[in-house]
């Protein structure tokens, strides 16, 4: 808690403040009526000037208390303050000019004086309550603590410094601040000063003999946090950083409490969201909700999402039980198994999925269940066919039978010119869905994005457990990229994509710029203060070197968000699927052989 708040809550605070801001008047009313009269006392209407300053001192009591300047309304010192005892001294200086016109025939106070009593009365009424903010900072502010820079002088450097100052049990101490920007290079926050740029940070460093580098830029770039956390590490910093807007409990007030250390997802992409939350809480709020794939790094977090819109039922598949159980416990807490939201059922398993449509009714999908590992799949294919081809055909006609709003699948950019087996997969997995779209009841489309950071078995769980063994991390190959997002971020584009995504359609998340695989294994390695080979094993069977977000003759068109391209996608009935040649594996039986075999073969239109 700010000293300043604690000041204000105080009795004896309260008091002083009314007393000094009625001092101010009689103050004020004499100094500018003796300047009136240039010194010469005997001119002075004496009773006229007593009977002015006990009316305004009056006035600024009554009105000063009817304003919560004295009840801790305002901050001590703070601009809204400020405005408010303006107020008070215009609406006094007012009644002043107005009873000394009413008097006849002669005057309390010359005309000039309630004006100029006023400007005289707010300047000290300001100037009180700075000097008291002042006082209070200076005997609250920490006399130890980690020597601390800040990075970033907007409005959550800003708020951070005072909170550091201000809180006596603070663990840091700020001893100056950078900011790229030229334009604050003379800038002084509550005493700490502007000392350069990111590019001074080492000079900087050295010269206050700082510790911890914190960057209060909670909207910055991947690529600004990737460069400071270099500089820093260079400069012998340790890193800590403000979360991202939407992580902050109150992203207008930041504290020392929302400091954290830097970490990889800081470093790979930290993107601002821009959510239409009417648009989202339009179709999810009072609605039955279906999420397959809940146990699932993505489906477990657009179940908790979901939650948060107030949906009628949360309706979670998965055929793993323990997925479920971990689910459920971080939604509600607890986790018996024994109620209805959770469903344990495989989406392989036609005659089951059709069951559960038709007896729970969902009027919203949310498909996430898929196998995903590329190597996994490319030696065993046929079981990425069971379940992302016939499973996402038997959810997507289940849905289309059963009556369902609204269905989104969730697809991969893999699917973007696929090469491998779980590309081609999922591919046909957004024809299917585009398929049951045709006949215009309800609205049947595709969300595809990159890689998620976090996800089980993604890149950053193998190079951490590799780490941690002492090496050596595997990279495919030194050029490798790949586009990256954390789970929080591809779930909130995914419910907003379902929000605006029109029937047939592959909606397409943009990624940011795509990151080398070995700059990802360097910064961990980094992060860890670990000496660890890193070593090329060579690109594996299916695997690209870059991926793609759209495929050969789609068009990103943006019409609804800043971040989600529409691409048309072409309707494939799933009867008509030529097995082998999907997978590439000709010795693999066949469903039914149509002429759709040249279409299948890249998975394009």
């Amino acid at each position: 808690m700010h000293g300043s708040g604690i000041a204000q809550s105080r009795p004896w605070y309260r008091v002083a403040t009314a007393a000094g801001d009625a001092l101010t008047w009689v103050i004020s009313l004499a100094v500018t009526t003796v300047f009136r009269y240039d010194g010469q006392l005997d001119r002075v209407n004496t009773f006229g000037l007593v009977i002015t300053i006990v009316v305004a001192a009056s006035l600024q009591l009554i009105l000063g208390f009817l304003a919560k300047l004295y009840q801790g309304g305002y901050r001590l010192g703070s601009f809204d303050e400020a405005v408010m005892v303006g107020a008070v001294s215009l609406v006094i200086g007012g009644t002043l000019l107005v009873l000394d016109l009413a008097v006849q025939p002669s005057r309390l106070v010359p005309l000039s004086v309630p004006f100029g009593g006023a400007m005289a009365a707010v300047l000290g009424q300001v100037v009180i309550r700075a000097v008291i903010r002042r006082y209070r900072e200076g005997s609250s502010r920490p006399r130890g603590g980690v020597r601390t820079l800040v990075f970033g002088a907007g409005d959550g450097g800003e708020q951070l410094i005072r909170s550091m100052l201000t809180d006596s049990g603070s663990p840091y101490l700020p001893v100056g601040m950078l900011d790229d920007d030229p334009g604050k290079r003379h800038l002084r926050l509550s005493g700490v000063r502007m000392l350069g740029t990111r590019h001074d940070l080492e000079h900087v460093a050295k010269q206050t003999g700082a510790e911890v580098l914190v960057a209060a830029v909670p909207s910055g770039s991947a690529a600004m946090f990737r460069d400071l956390h270099h500089t820093a590490s260079q400069a012998g910093l340790e890193v800590k950083v403000l979360p991202g807007l939407a992580d902050l409990l109150a992203p207008s007030h930041v504290t020392i409490r929302d400091i954290r250390d830097i970490d990889v997802t800081d470093l790979l992409g930290r993107h601002q969201i821009d959510t239409d939350i009417s648009a989202i809480a339009g179709y999810l709020t009072g609605k039955r909700v279906l999420v397959t794939g809940a146990g699932g790094s993505i489906g477990a977090e657009l179940c908790r999402q979901i939650y948060r819109f107030n949906p009628a039922e949360l309706m979670m598949l998965d055929r793993d039980e323990s997925a479920l159980h971990s689910v459920q416990l971080s939604i509600h807490g607890r986790a018996l198994l024994d109620e209805g939201d959770v469903i344990l059922a495989d989406i392989r398993d036609r005659e089951k999925i059709f069951s559960v449509f038709a007896e729970r009714r969902p009027q919203v999908v949310f498909h996430a269940a898929a196998l995903k590992h590329v190597p996994m799949l490319e030696q065993y294919p046929d079981e990425g066919y069971k379940t992302n081809v016939l499973g996402t055909a038997n959810v997507v006609s289940a849905a289309k039978h059963s009556g369902v709003d609204r269905f989104v699948n969730i697809s991969t950019d893999k699917a973007a010119n696929p090469t491998s087996v779980l590309g081609r997969t999922k591919r046909l997995a957004e024809r299917i869905t585009a398929f049951f779209a045709q006949d215009g009841a309800g609205t049947y489309l595709s969300v595809r994005f990159g890689n998620v950071l976090g996800s089980r078995g993604s890149v950053l769980t193998s190079f951490a457990r590799q780490i941690a063994q002492g090496g050596p991390v595997t990279v495919t190959h030194p050029d490798v990229t790949r586009y990256f997002m954390t789970i929080p971020e591809a779930v909130q584009l995914v419910i907003q994509a379902g929000a605006i995504g029109r029937d047939g359609e592959a909606l397409v998340l943009e990624m940011g710029e795509p990151v080398r695989i070995v700059d990802v294994a360097r910064q961990l390695i980094e992060m860890a203060h670990r000496d660890v080979e890193i070593v090329f094993t060579g690109l594996r069977e299916g695997e690209k070197l870059h991926e793609e977000l759209l495929g050969s003759g789609e068009v990103d068109e943006r019409p609804f968000h800043p971040r989600i391209s529409h691409v048309t996608v072409p309707p494939l009935a799933p009867d008509l699927i030529d097995f082998a040649h999907v997978l590439g594996r000709k010795d693999k039986p066949v469903t039914r052989l149509r002429s759709a075999r040249s279409t299948l073969t890249t998975g394009q239109s």
